[in-house]
């Protein structure tokens, strides 16, 4: 990949991450916005583990990362997309730093264990409830709510035995299919669930450590770094 392909899907992947937080904001009752084509921000504190800004291209200002967000609160984060701000001036730590990944429509699928679970998309609310509770049963409010059961976004979910014990979130916009919130071991089913429903779509996420090395032998690339930056108050 070219350094100007590179780029360009550096900015759907983001595009889409935006997207996303935007929907699972919208859906607890926010109203984010965009500033232009450079950053995707809420004036108002997001759920938890979701940022309250992501940068949507190189260069953005720190300035203007700090003027659209609530740095009076605790909890404020940013998606530094690209690895180049520097927040620190503005009392934020690095939480954490990973890799956005790419794997191109069309390439071929990882192998599925012959044994492994059954896919399929959550239908209604008391699903969402029972996905959510397989991906982190911490015992309080619901972080996704039903109305993020809508077109674009896909929560899928891997059976065995009549329980879901893996699964992921599907979503589009940018251009592509990001895919998060992957629990289970689950890449195989995810990326033939996602070949099944966009078969024309790049698919993209990010991940660190040995979920980045999960990813890569299930063929994607690592293509860029990003940070996610918190408060430190």
């Amino acid at each position: 990949m070219d350094e100007t392909t590179k780029t360009t899907v550096l900015r759907q992947a983001a595009v889409n991450n935006a997207a996303w937080c935007d929907a699972v904001c919208r859906a607890h009752g926010l109203a984010p916005g965009y500033d232009g084509e450079r950053l995707w921000f809420s004036t108002r504190r997001t759920p938890p583990m979701y940022p309250d800004a992501v940068t949507l291209g190189p260069a953005v200002s720190a300035g203007s990362v700090v003027r659209g967000v609530d740095i009076a609160s605790p909890g404020c984060s940013v998606k530094d997309s690209f690895a180049d701000l520097d927040l620190a001036g503005d009392g934020f730590e690095v939480l954490f730093e990973a890799q956005w990944i790419h794997r191109p429509a069309g390439a071929p699928l990882p192998e599925a264990e012959a044994a492994g679970p059954a896919w399929s998309e959550v239908a209604d609310a008391e699903e969402l409830a029972a996905w959510e509770a397989a991906f982190d049963d911490h015992g309080g409010d619901r972080l996704f709510r039903p109305a993020l059961l809508r077109d674009g976004i896909v929560f899928l979910a891997g059976r065995a035995e009549g329980r879901i014990v893996a699964g992921a979130v599907a979503s589009t916009g940018g251009g592509v299919v990001g895919v998060s919130n992957l629990f289970g071991a689950a890449w195989a089913g995810v990326l033939g669930a996602v070949s099944d429903r966009w078969p024309e779509l790049d698919v993209v996420g990010y991940e660190h450590g040995e979920d980045l090395e999960a990813a890569v032998r299930a063929g994607f690339t690592a293509i860029g770094p990003l940070r996610v930056w918190l408060l430190a108050r």
